[in-house]
């Protein structure tokens, strides 16, 4: 029997806004010492600055980072929110009991598992959320003699400097190669991304509308299988979207974090197409949905008594 799963909660707090740096020859204005620690994003193992001599292993066409090979969810950000609604679904978790929020794609329903990475690669019928792609660079959080800096670096995972078989991004005059133009692109945007993230996160937990909610499925139970229960997720809550005045639904409108709402609530059907995945691994196994039912279902828990204040924002 699979019993309580948990989505991982540790991905809550890998959605902070950082800030971009531009690497030097010596690491920029931060120079990597003794004094220095850098804080690695959730995943990554150990993180060093990026140098322009650096010769970095890039991941392979395909290839999924370590820490998303055995995860069940992955952060999302905001202009992702399209794409990913098309495959995953969508929800909202907390590492801080409800203080802040951060949405993440939800990528299997048991412990450390990863329905879409088959011991190879992605699935290549599936959008590859910007989290795993920018992998193995990162901005990363920098203390220096145990004062937080402000700024942020463009780090890459120590495990892939490779001098005999990286790539370098940069030519021998310190102009960027092509890739590296995608690559720092890519970083930037996400980073600012993860600003309006932030943001539409903060204004639905100030709104009061999101709610804690559970998914129970059960499969076949040969091979071990049985019901599980999915917990740790919040979803918008339509009663309490319903009961915002005006002026909170026009800012919603404003910022875009109404399309976005809607986005998510319709990615929740794609816990059926999770199973459907779940079991075309454990074929010939059939799965039944729910407690009563046949079809994917999400069922809602009693959320806590104290409910989220609807400030105005």
């Amino acid at each position: 029997m699979e019993g309580d799963r948990t989505l991982d909660l540790r991905i809550a707090n890998a959605t902070l806004s950082q800030l971009s740096y531009h690497p030097t020859e010596r690491g920029g204005i931060l120079h990597y010492d003794g004094r220095v620690q850098i804080a690695p994003p959730y995943g990554y193992t150990e993180v060093v600055p990026f140098l322009k001599t650096s010769r970095v292993r890039l991941l392979a066409p395909g290839e999924a980072p370590p820490f998303v090979r055995q995860s069940n969810a992955i952060p999302v950000s905001y202009t992702e929110f399209q794409l990913v609604a098309r495959e995953y679904p969508i929800v909202f978790t907390t590492g801080d009991e409800g203080r802040n929020f951060a949405a993440v794609a939800v990528l299997g329903i048991t412990a450390a598992e990863n329905l879409f990475y088959d011991g190879r690669a992605w699935a290549s019928d599936a959008y590859v959320p910007a989290y795993a792609r920018r992998y193995p660079f990162c901005m990363a959080r920098v203390t220096v003699d145990r004062q937080e800096h402000k700024d942020r670096l463009i780090c890459v995972e120590k495990s892939h400097l490779d001098e005999e078989a990286g790539e370098s991004m940069f030519d021998g005059e310190g102009r960027p190669a092509t890739k590296w133009t995608e690559i720092e692109r890519l970083l930037a945007e996400y980073e600012a991304d993860l600003e309006r993230s932030r943001e539409m996160c903060a204004i639905l937990g100030d709104y009061g509308l999101l709610e804690p909610f559970s998914m129970q499925a059960t499969l076949a139970k040969e091979k071990g299988a049985g019901p599980m229960h999915l917990t740790g997720m919040h979803r918008v809550s339509e009663r309490n979207l319903e009961n915002l005045n005006a002026a909170q639904l026009k800012n919603l409108l404003r910022k875009g974090i109404l399309a976005r709402i809607y986005l998510h609530l319709l990615s929740l059907e794609n816990f059926a197409r999770l199973l459907d995945r779940k079991a075309a691994q454990r074929a010939p196994e059939r799965e039944t949905l729910g407690k009563e039912s046949g079809g994917a279902k999400s069922e809602p828990v009693q959320p806590k008594s104290e409910k989220p204040s609807r400030r105005g924002r």
